[in-house]
């Protein structure tokens, strides 16, 4: 439900006649990414694991590097409990997302026009900042895209949360997954801070993954 200032907000730039277009809105915020990817450089950061269904618990402790080309790389730090989910669900899970940071991967999993088509749908407040509220319809079946909704910052043109579903299940054995990812403000960059996704699998049932994201360092070179 709206509160009265939310409404407020949504409100204002319509009364003042200055309310961008979805096309405006989708331009600045590819123009935001193309200048999010130029200026970032090297970084690293910290991801926290953990996994539980109704018999099973898992927890991994990850250091990232990504270099200046965008490309990724990880160690792992510690990690504990079941050792099936260990190994067929967190490191499949890194390995996806080190294929991802690959040049020949990185443009099909934009959000751009190329991959998705977009809806605006409203403005609602994230963390006290107004954001324009866009649905997304992938272009193609990709397990990279995402069928759902974009929340963009009506300042920065940054998306600053995510929230829906593969367009593409991610294998036969799942049902459905769903996620919402949610991102902080870090220096001059939206950085991802927490994803929360809910799987259901044909074998062990509803599964229930947290991932935090921090102690984001730039300036970092290759080895």
């Amino acid at each position: 439900m709206k509160t009265a200032a939310m409404m407020l907000i949504s409100a204002l730039p319509l009364l003042a006649g200055q309310a961008p277009t979805v096309d405006e809105i989708v331009s600045r915020m590819m123009e935001h990414d193309q200048a999010r990817q130029a200026s970032l450089g090297a970084y690293t950061w910290m991801s926290h694991y953990v996994l539980d269904n109704k018999s099973r618990h898992a927890e991994m402790l990850v250091r990232w590097t990504r270099q200046a080309d965008g490309t990724k790389r990880y160690e792992v730090v510690n990690e504990s409990g079941d050792g099936g989910v260990r190994g067929h669900v967190f490191h499949k899970l890194l390995d996806s997302e080190v294929e991802a940071s690959q040049p020949a991967f990185r443009d099909r999993n934009r959000w751009n026009t190329t991959n998705y088509s977009f809806q605006l749908t409203g403005m609602e407040e994230i963390n006290g900042r107004p954001a324009y509220v866009l649905e997304t319809q992938p272009k193609t079946e990709s397990k990279y895209l995402v069928k759902g909704r974009i929340w963009v910052d009506a300042s920065d043109y940054a998306v600053v949360q995510v929230e829906g579903a593969p367009s593409k299940k991610p294998s036969f054995w799942t049902n459905r997954v769903s996620f919402v990812q949610t991102f902080e403000k870090n220096g001059d960059h939206w950085m991802a801070a927490c994803n929360r996704s809910v799987t259901e699998a044909k074998l062990f049932g509803r599964a229930d993954l947290v991932i935090k994201y921090f102690d984001y360092k730039s300036g970092v070179t290759a080895d």
